[in-house]
């Protein structure tokens, strides 16, 4: 037993001389393994510490990230689940009725000739007219509704209502209301917004003061002076029953087109009705393409 202790011992003499004498023989390798040991003790040390740092970042990165997918799912809900609201673009009715409405916000030259194309074919249409307009020419606003003709808001500064306050929305609407009433004696139930620009806000604030939006589905195109045959054939492909039809009282070629559209039509067993008349006040609902249709047994469908 002793002696296998005095050899444990011997050996670890042995040893611990190599050692030094290695260390002795070459001081220079020494030092620079001692040297390399206590650098890569502190490199370790801080890529530990640019590791975690750089974890951290990525776990804040991460986090944030969430968060806004987090908070746009919840925004992108909110905005699906609130109804976009659609103004009347046509009637679904299969009777051949169909209304023939023109803007007035610009000029007169050709609203009387327009009247007597229309007292031609017994025609009736519905003029939405701008309160500007009503006040420039007041004789002429009374002409159109004593023969017959629907006057309908649009607007009273033909401004981008879709841009307005709710208050807004309302003093304007007001304001043109008031000068219509003031010449025909009675309020329009029917507007279109200027330049068929509408959002819920408007069409709700529309809705609240007893009013009736009004757009289009076939659109003349006469503000753009096109030929009058070419306005004639663009309405006549597109006309069905239940349509709304947009035309300008003084586009330039309107009033040479409107003979064959009401003499083609006329033909076909079309009757011209003006808006009021060819809606549903009561029991409809307007559907995703703004076709107003009548409830059945009270079922959207």
């Amino acid at each position: 037993m002793k002696s296998k202790i005095k050899d444990k011992k011997r050996r670890v003499q042995i040893r611990h001389f190599e050692l030094s004498s290695f260390a002795y023989c070459f001081p220079t390798f020494h030092k620079l393994t001692v040297e390399n040991y206590y650098k890569g003790c502190k490199m370790i040390k801080v890529f530990n510490i640019s590791k975690i740092v750089r974890l951290m970042l990525y776990f804040i990165l991460i986090v944030l990230l969430a968060s806004c997918i987090y908070i746009y799912s919840e925004v992108a809900i909110e905005v699906t689940n609130q109804k976009r609201l659609l103004p009347i673009y046509c009637v679904a009715r299969s009777d051949k009725k169909i209304a023939i409405t023109f803007d007035a916000a610009w000029g007169n030259d050709d609203t009387k000739d327009l009247l007597k194309i229309l007292k031609q074919y017994n025609a009736k249409a519905t003029f939405f007219l701008v309160g500007f307009w009503v006040e420039r020419y007041p004789k002429d606003v009374l002409e159109i509704y004593r023969e017959g003709h629907e006057i309908g808001s649009h607007s009273d500064k033909h401004l981008h209502m879709s841009k307005l306050s709710e208050a807004d929305i309302v003093k304007d609407i007001k304001n043109c209301e008031e000068k219509i009433l003031k010449v025909i004696g009675k309020r329009p139930s029917v507007f279109r917004p200027p330049y068929g620009e509408y959002n819920n806000t408007l069409i709700k604030t529309l809705s609240s003061l007893g009013y009736y939006v009004i757009q289009w589905d076939v659109d003349s195109l006469d503000w753009k002076d096109l030929p009058a045959n070419e306005i004639a054939q663009r309405v006549l492909k597109r006309v069905k029953s239940g349509s709304i039809v947009l035309f300008h009282n003084n586009a330039k070629n309107t009033k040479y087109a409107l003979p064959k559209i009401l003499s083609e039509l006329s033909k076909g067993g079309y009757q011209f009705v003006t808006v009021s008349e060819l809606i549903y006040k009561n029991n409809y609902y307007i559907d995703h393409q703004g076709i107003q249709r009548i409830l059945e047994n009270g079922v959207n469908n």
